[in-house]
């Protein structure tokens, strides 16, 4: 293989031949310096003539960081394999990257600039862990694609570490808490408020949620036909975007999971409310006919707009507004809902793999501790019971 070293000033550098142009057909070079001395100017040579031989040689290419995750995240956007909510997590997570790395050629981001990347997003930026989490794991599929395509030769993610926050006392003693959910006397005290001083959707609405686990995505995305009104089933296909929370722009997309896509049972007490809520739904109808955006949604608005699924955020001021009116806790939310199907199903007897499955879970914490946090509170009142039932035979 051709080649030539040369000192200019104090340093020096090699050019060696590294193939052919396969247009022009031209022979290639490349040509490295800022070597103090010839013979590492040699080694360097060397090591660059073996990468060739081996055909595992890597030319490194000058392109910025900021450049480049952009055309990574349009890789990984259309891949179809991932959620855009997921998309706008991954642009979040590179903002933060970027006022550390935006204008680094790649080649030149080092693993000590970015474990000192990611010292600084914590003692400086104040991420929280998991956040940060997230921040490093995108860094990672960034710089691992960036090898993959040849444009630079390591990885500087490899064998970093996420710094670790020294937990306060405080921290530890909530770190196991449960979720907040309503417990049955409550949830009834919620649904009896709905029901006598809610809205036209308030009762339907909340009464699906409390009866069936759904997420409320999944509510607001259900239309009449996912309602099998004779078995008293409810498909689970789809679930409702709309980030911007413009009425009309909305977005119905894939369920979360591939375990989210479900059918749930849901029992007459429901489907009838459903029943009435369609019939006064179809008066609704016949009095805006002309203007009604007719998608067969259930849960809709009525005089602007009408037709439209109604936003998530309404639910949630709603659910907000008959709590206070009832007394309970108005820091719940309509996810919480969720978590009291839960715990009443546990409550109920019903298994922690029924349960997941009722969901639409492949594994979660939260349902199992709420599961495990019930279930837990059972056996006491079993022990206590069997121990009343002792007392006094001996």
């Amino acid at each position: 293989m051709k080649g030539y070293f040369r000192k200019r000033g104090d340093t020096w550098s090699f050019t060696i031949d590294v193939g052919q142009d396969p247009v022009t057909g031209k022979r290639k070079q490349k040509t490295k310096g800022g070597f103090p001395t010839k013979k590492e100017a040699q080694l360097a040579a060397a090591k660059m003539i073996q990468e060739l031989a081996d055909g595992v040689y890597i030319e490194e290419k000058n392109i910025l960081f900021k450049d480049f995750a952009q055309e990574w995240l349009k890789l990984y956007e259309s891949t179809g394999k991932v959620k855009k909510s997921t998309v706008r997590v991954r642009k979040h997570e590179i903002g933060a990257l970027m006022p550390y790395f935006a204008n680094l050629q790649m080649k030149k981001i080092t693993k000590k600039i970015y474990q000192d990347a990611l010292y600084s997003l914590k003692d400086q930026d104040g991420y929280a862990h998991n956040t940060l989490k997230g921040i490093h794991r995108t860094g990672k599929m960034i710089f691992d694609k960036a090898v993959e395509l040849g444009v630079i030769k390591n990885d500087p993610t490899k064998y970093t570490q996420i710094p670790v926050v020294q937990k306060t006392v405080e921290d530890l003693e909530q770190e196991v808490q449960i979720p907040k959910y309503l417990e049955k006397e409550e949830l009834g005290l919620f649904l009896r408020t709905a029901r006598e001083q809610g809205r036209e959707i308030d009762y339907p609405a909340f009464l699906l949620l409390a009866y069936s686990g759904l997420r409320v995505g999944e509510m607001l995305a259900l239309k009449w036909k996912d309602i099998n009104f004779e078995t008293g089933e409810i498909s689970v296909t789809k679930t409702y975007y709309n980030p911007t929370n413009n009425m009309v722009k909305y977005e119905l997309l894939p369920p979360k999971t591939k375990k989210s896509r479900r059918v749930v049972d849901v029992p007459p007490i429901v489907l009838s409310e459903l029943e009435r809520y369609k019939a006064k739904q179809n008066v609704i109808k016949m009095r805006y006919r002309k203007s009604y955006y007719d998608e067969d949604f259930i849960f809709t608005k009525i005089h602007k707009n009408p037709g439209y699924p109604e936003l998530i955020k309404i639910i949630e001021s709603r659910m907000t507004r008959l709590l206070k009116l009832a007394g309970l806790n108005t820091n719940l939310t309509p996810h919480s809902l969720r978590h009291t199907h839960t715990s009443l199903l546990a409550e109920a007897g019903v298994s922690l793999p029924q349960i997941m499955d009722r969901l639409g879970h492949t594994d979660d914490q939260t349902t199992k501790n709420i599961y495990l946090h019930v279930t837990k509170t059972m056996k006491k009142e079993a022990s206590q019971k069997f121990a009343q039932l002792m007392e006094n035979l001996f």
